[in-house]
């Protein structure tokens, strides 16, 4: 249409959507595709949401959200001990994705270089072109468990680099990221005066004993990181959109402004809500129990199947597994078994170059589901190996 700007017609439809838009076409469909908790908001969140609608707490917010909600997550969240001021340097965002969006456009000016793993959710590379930046995109493999090695990363900086971001337990790969090489970045963003963008989304979801160290704790670090969170993942909250950022001053002033222009606030019940479950940290190890079990139940179904192979990823909900001994390509795969076996996961290139010829795998459903969708899978791997 004449009306759409230039910048608006270059959208297109992510392949995860893509793909859940042809199984909603079938029946009987068993998804391992949606990066989402099946499970409902614990009962007692949405009690304390009832809560606050009882009370009439359904107004704007600040802009910046509730400062009692800032403050809970200052003193009560993983953030406690790096002493952020909950007044200047934290801001409440609809969700991680808004998050991103205000931090980009307040951030990027046209040709300015953000550094982003390949492979990597996908999102971040259309929200830095969509506000003008560009993505250079750090390959990773198998062999080193997806995780970014700092040589490679030091010889994409270039002058306009502005920005790494890091993603950890990571979405699509389910690798975590070691102390040693976080260590070796945070030294990389010093020595090179970069900006690090820290999407910690997924540090509840953490198995066989890792630990989710927090880039801002390293020396030099805490003045030139921007912490992205949510509780979308760690709360099963992911249609109350409320997230947040913990950043330098500066960065969080700009971005309340932007907020103020662009969607005022995050809505008032969900931030009475958050505040009351940072109180039951409990709530988060339950939900990490269930996908440590479901993870559990992947990977030895996985080991079963002749022909595929994977890493063992220790965080997030996530499998990414190595299909390219059939022969085809990962869209192919995957378009395949939707059609001939009703199962739907990703085809790993949609994350990035260095995603072809793997799966993203989300183990975000029912036990009996996932039994049922790994018989599926081995079927249809029993087929194509013939």
């Amino acid at each position: 249409m004449k009306w759409i700007n230039e910048k608006a017609k270059t959208l297109k439809q992510g392949a995860i959507r893509a793909m859940f838009d042809r199984a909603n076409t079938m029946t009987g469909v068993i998804s391992l595709g949606i990066g989402e908790p099946d499970m409902s908001t614990p009962k007692l969140v949405c009690e304390a949401a009832k809560e606050a609608l009882d009370k009439g707490i359904t107004h704007y917010t600040p802009n910046a959200g509730t400062l009692s909600f800032r403050q809970a997550i200052a003193e009560k969240s993983y953030l406690k001990d790096l002493h952020y001021d909950p007044n200047t340097e934290i801001i409440i965002t609809n969700g991680g994705m808004g998050a991103l969006s205000l931090l980009f456009l307040i951030l990027l000016n046209k040709g300015d270089e953000i550094l982003i793993q390949d492979p990597q959710w996908l999102n971040y590379v259309a929200q830095v072109a969509y506000c003008d930046g560009t993505a250079v995109r750090v390959p990773t493999d198998l062999e080193h468990n997806f995780e970014m090695q700092p040589e490679t990363i030091e010889k994409l900086i270039t002058p306009h680099t502005k920005a790494l971001m890091i993603n950890t337990p990571n979405n699509p790969t389910g690798s975590v990221m070691t102390r040693e090489t976080m260590a070796k970045i945070a030294e990389l963003a010093v020595k090179h005066d970069l900006l690090v963008i820290s999407d910690d989304v997924y540090n509840t979801l953490l198995y066989a004993g890792e630990e989710a160290p927090c880039i801002a704790a390293f020396p030099g670090m805490k003045e030139r990181t921007v912490i992205v969170n949510s509780f979308s993942k760690s709360y099963a909250m992911t249609g109350w959109r409320i997230g947040f950022v913990a950043a330098p001053a500066e960065i969080v002033d700009r971005m309340t402004k932007c907020q103020e222009n662009f969607n005022a606030c995050a809505n008032a019940p969900g931030q009475y809500a958050a505040t009351v479950a940072l109180d039951h940290p409990e709530l988060c190890e339950e939900l990490r129990q269930t996908f440590e079990r479901r993870r559990s139940i992947l990977l030895d179904g996985l080991a079963r199947i002749d022909g595929i192979r994977c890493n063992r990823p220790n965080g997030a909900f996530y499998v990414f597994a190595d299909i390219s001994s059939f022969g085809l390509s990962s869209v192919e795969f995957c378009n395949r078994l939707l059609d001939e076996q009703k199962v739907v996961c990703i085809p790993g290139s949609a994350f990035g170059e260095c995603g072809e010829g793997f799966i993203r795998i989300a183990y975000t459903c029912s036990d009996d589901n996932l039994y049922e969708a790994l018989n599926r899978i081995s079927c249809f791997c029993k087929k194509l190996m013939k």
